[in-house]
């Protein structure tokens, strides 16, 4: 199984948002049973709150429900847990790094650190724009799916479970 922890500051814009494009990806393109997908925050500002509302009614437009998630923060034991630890920002990084105490495994990078144009993610939550983090998040979502792919590493998780 494919273990992916999506990590923003608070846990209810950017990485629920990551984390249930990623979901419905996976869904759509018959590939749900061979990842594990969730997301937390390196904040506890948010923790136990609900999707942030912008970022529940952008995906509602795309038939993706966020239903019964709340915010909650990601520990130095996730870095055992998961085989990719997903950043939207800069800041993320350097907060996970803190949490995590490193990462000697180079499992912690930024989403869009797969497309063609590395960059940070800007949160909605203080820009209000959910319609361009919501592109961008696809963009990453699809291009790190590429990246398994190209990888060999969903075909090697295919394959293990025949």
């Amino acid at each position: 199984m494919i273990k992916v922890l999506f990590i923003c500051h608070g846990n209810i814009c950017r990485s629920p948002m990551a984390e249930f494009v990623m979901k419905d990806l996976a869904e759509k393109s018959h590939t749900a049973p061979y990842f594990h997908i969730a997301s937390a925050a390196t904040s506890r500002e948010e923790i136990g709150n609900p999707v942030h509302y912008g970022t529940r009614n952008k995906l509602r437009q795309y038939g993706i429900s966020t239903a019964g998630k709340y915010a909650v923060q990601m520990t130095k034991a996730d870095y055992a847990k998961y085989d990719y630890l997903i950043g939207m920002e800069q800041y993320n990084i350097r907060n996970m790094l803190r949490i995590l105490g490193g990462d000697p495994e180079h499992k912690v990078c930024r989403l869009l650190d797969f497309t063609d144009h590395p960059r940070d993610i800007d949160d909605p939550w203080y820009t209000g724009n959910f319609d361009l983090t919501y592109d961008e998040i696809l963009e990453g979502c699809q291009a790190f799916y590429r990246h398994l792919v190209e990888n060999g590493e969903l075909k090697r998780e295919q394959k293990g479970r025949i």
